[in-house]
């Protein structure tokens, strides 16, 4: 995707997050983000977006430190203009961006093509997952967010080949040799992760057939947007659309490895 792709839908993620938001009410709980409630949604991705806009304006050569995220969750933003608080924030996130120098030199924590595509991209898929977030707070009748194929494989395509590099996400206790695959079935994309030497090991893939690697395998397959949902805790363990082959243990071994933080 382009960083004005990006930059797209991160600002229709952020005001369907705020619109689901403002219809929960602020005590409404999150159900995948246990214990919060709507407003520690707010603060939390309200910061986030702030703290990435600083990225682009004040090109530290690192990524910036930040508060626990207790301290975030006690931070700005009154109960009276909570909402207005974040749409503020996203507002400023979308222009920084969209302004930016694209040749800016600046800290992240993952490859991309450039900084300014790095923060594009993440705060687009940081949204995205949030609204989930949001709509979630509604209830069941509210359903999931549909994506667009093309930025739900994407997003895929950052927590396995972004994410799943991080040396942080050691692998967790599993089956030996155990090979996780991802597929698309709408875009045609694959992915597949397998722990080795201590790492866990991503790579794209063609799309795989069950079983083919010889060993102990699971494979997720379905709509990129089922999947991206599935992949990033945001739905049940049966989810519509998406297919789950093989020994459970080996995608129990990447859900309890790969649990992405703020940063």
């Amino acid at each position: 995707m382009e960083i004005a792709e990006y930059i797209d839908a991160l600002h229709g993620e952020g005001i369907a997050l705020a619109e689901a938001a403002g219809r929960a009410g602020l005590d409404a709980a999150v159900p995948a983000c246990p214990p919060w409630a709507v407003r520690d949604l707010l603060r939390h991705t309200g910061y986030i977006h702030r703290w990435a806009a600083r990225h682009i304006i004040e090109r530290p050569a690192s990524v910036l430190d930040g508060p626990e995220e207790a301290e975030i969750l006690r931070g700005e933003g009154s109960e009276e203009d909570l909402i207005a608080w974040f749409l503020a924030g996203h507002a400023a996130l979308v222009e920084t961006l969209a302004t930016a120098d694209p040749a800016l030199v600046c800290g992240t924590f993952m490859p991309a093509p450039s900084p300014l595509a790095f923060w594009a991209r993440r705060q687009a898929h940081e949204t995205a997952v949030h609204r989930a977030d949001a709509q979630s707070a509604l209830g069941a009748s509210a359903g999931t967010p549909e994506y667009p194929a093309d930025f739900a494989a994407d997003g895929i395509d950052e927590l396995i080949m972004g994410f799943g590099r991080r040396r942080k996400y050691a692998p967790a206790a599993g089956p030996a040799g155990g090979r996780l695959h991802v597929a698309a079935t709408d875009t045609g994309d694959g992915w597949s992760v397998e722990p080795r030497e201590g790492r866990l090991q991503p790579q794209r893939a063609a799309q795989p057939t069950a079983g083919d690697t010889g060993g102990a395998w699971c494979t997720v397959r379905g709509p990129a947007s089922a999947v991206y949902l599935f992949l990033w805790n945001r739905s049940g363990p049966d989810p519509a659309g998406v297919v789950i082959d093989g020994d459970l243990g080996v995608l129990a071994g990447w859900q309890s490895s790969v649990r992405v933080r703020w940063s």
